[in-house]
């Protein structure tokens, strides 16, 4: 195996001060954790009950960077996915949202719809139950590809470099979280709602290996049947323990805004769903993966394989309850025992010493508008799409251009699509009525700026860090006319007619924050403050491999 003497964490356009992993031989197994809106923060913010194994051996053995932001606007689900399996911003890799609207096809997409493509089970993409995030709506479908990313991956390369005999794998709670690390030329699982099950689509594989079929029919969830998540420790232990049923936070089905949250029984209707907003959702993943591990026998064979484990309760939790909760906390708590498990797991069948651990996140969370203003905050608050028209925005246009509310085809957060069809008919200058829409919008109570493609295409936009940023989350195919940013701490907030606690997605400092830990190889620990962006990760994973990651960033800073 190659002997590697000082692989730097790798740079991206920026200057950044650069730092050793180790000297170590060529990893058996790469391991690649996502832990789906973990910001920055949180890991240390709740240490203190943690215990041996999970965060405290990442953050204490691990090369620990503090100061990672990503440098896009968009700050959700794939598209920090995508920058992570890219090392790329959605203005190289073409992922600027969880939905976006094709004007070829005129209406939205889901980001990694395909319909040439099938579920391997039939059904499993048809859930019925409420949904705390409901972007899937917008696919025509249930078809599922990596086909969207406009650029290769750290899978895809791992795969190429090997002549196929190196594996790569990915496996989460979400479609989206899946795909995108699996890339075009690995291999991807995601936990179906509808049928209790870990399914993959005919892009992947045209019958499911033995042992998914095994997994899937050993009845892993009925432990959880008539059970109910429970705080792990004695309540007065918690940094949130006099928190409690606040109005803020999300109720559904049967769950109430206060421990404990009832599951229900397996056959209820909700309760795949109830699985998904706990740490339940996490157990579930780890345990697929510990089975794929010792199935495929990864870090058995003569070329490093990889495998990404996309964790999304985190997520959904801070979603209905806010990362200021007793709630977050718990479930922090619970994924720290789960990554112990795995890590031990891992250690068992490949060694710690042969793997290199990598954990990110894909975007940070604010806190809930409820949480800020109980503790005497004013400025945060919620914004609803009605705003736009109830401000008169249309009824300017009319007066200014002559057409008013056919102006805009589609809004779909954070761009305003505008209809250029009636621009053409009515001889309108795209450019001249998008630098209109923009200054009026940001007259509109909650809107902080807004951005026209004309401008950033130009390079004749201001240059500022929130600029750059809707910059790097421009790809002109897919993004709107109009970008919008909210002010902090005010949101957009419309999943399935829901009121959700915290809803991230915008350029502020508290969604871009996220952790970037290097572990395992016998690295040697240390915290590190240096700006780095995530972005860097999958450079740095090439790097340490020896092979090809050939994108150019092209990210503003």
């Amino acid at each position: 195996m190659q002997k590697l003497t000082s692989i730097a964490l790798a740079i991206s356009l920026s200057a950044v001060a650069t730092h050793a992993i180790a000297e170590a031989s060529q990893p058996k197994l790469v391991l690649q954790i996502t832990v789906d809106a973990l910001r920055g923060d949180l890991p240390e913010r709740f240490r203190t009950n943690m215990g041996e194994g999970g965060f405290t051996y990442l953050l204490d053995e691990g090369l620990h960077y503090t100061n990672a932001h990503y440098q896009h606007a968009n700050t959700e689900t794939i598209v920090g996915h995508v920058a992570l399996a890219t090392g790329a911003p959605p203005a190289v890799n073409g992922m600027v949202g969880n939905v976006w609207y094709d004007r070829g096809l005129g209406r939205s997409v889901y980001n990694i719809e395909d319909g040439d493509f099938s579920l391997l089970t039939s059904g499993a993409g048809v859930d019925q139950s409420v949904e705390i995030d409901d972007t899937q709506k917008a696919a025509q479908g249930d078809g599922r590809s990596p086909l969207n990313i406009h650029t290769s991956t750290i899978s895809d390369e791992v795969v190429k470099a090997s002549n196929g005999k190196a594996r790569a794998y990915s496996v989460s709670f979400k479609d989206r979280g899946a795909v995108s690390l699996a890339g075009e030329l690995g291999k991807a699982f995601w936990f179906s709602k509808a049928t209790g099950g870990f399914v993959t689509s005919d892009y992947y594989f045209q019958d499911y290996p033995n042992w998914v079929i095994d997994w899937n029919d050993k009845g892993f969830l009925e432990q959880y049947s008539n059970q109910r998540w429970e705080l792990m420790l004695e309540r007065e232990k918690y940094l949130f323990a006099e928190e409690g049923d606040v109005s803020f936070k999300t109720e559904l089905a049967t769950f109430k805004r206060t421990f404990p949250y009832p599951y229900g029984p397996s056959s209820f209707k909700y309760f795949t769903t109830m699985l998904s907003l706990s740490p339940a959702g996490d157990e579930i993943v780890a345990d697929f993966a510990k089975d794929l591990i010792a199935q495929e026998q990864l870090g058995q064979n003569d070329y490093t394989d990889y495998l990404a484990v996309s964790f999304s309760a985190t997520d959904y939790v801070i979603h209905t309850s806010g990362p200021s909760s007793i709630e977050a906390e718990d479930n922090l708590l619970r994924l720290d025992r789960t990554l112990a498990d795995l890590f031990d797991y891992v250690d068992e069948k490949v060694g710690l010493e042969n793997t290199l651990i990598v954990l990110s996140s894909d975007h940070g969370a604010p806190d809930a508008p409820g949480f800020i203003t109980n503790h005497g905050g004013s400025k945060a608050g919620y914004f609803g799409v009605a705003a736009l028209e109830e401000s008169g925005l249309f009824e300017r246009t009319q007066e200014e251009f002559g057409v008013g509310k056919e102006v805009l085809q589609v809004y779909s957060d954070p761009y305003l699509y505008l209809n250029h069809e009636v621009l053409k008919k009515n001889k309108l200058n795209l450019a001249q009525v998008q630098s209109f829409i923009a200054k009026e919008v940001v007259k509109i109570a909650g809107v902080d700026q807004a951005f026209t493609s004309h401008d950033i295409e130009s390079g004749t936009m201001m240059d500022t860090r929130i600029a750059r940023l809707v910059a790097n989350n421009h790809f002109p195919s897919r993004s709107g006319d109009i970008y919008l940013v909210y002010n902090p701490n005010v949101y957009i907030n419309d999943f399935d007619s829901l009121r959700v606690a915290s809803v991230h997605g915008s350029p502020w400092r508290y969604d871009t924050h996220v952790p970037v830990i290097f572990a395992g190889l016998n690295i040697e620990g240390e915290k590190i403050h240096d700006k780095v962006t995530p972005y860097d990760i999958a450079p740095t994973i090439s790097a340490v491999l020896g092979i090809l990651l050939h994108l150019v960033q092209r990210v503003r800073f």
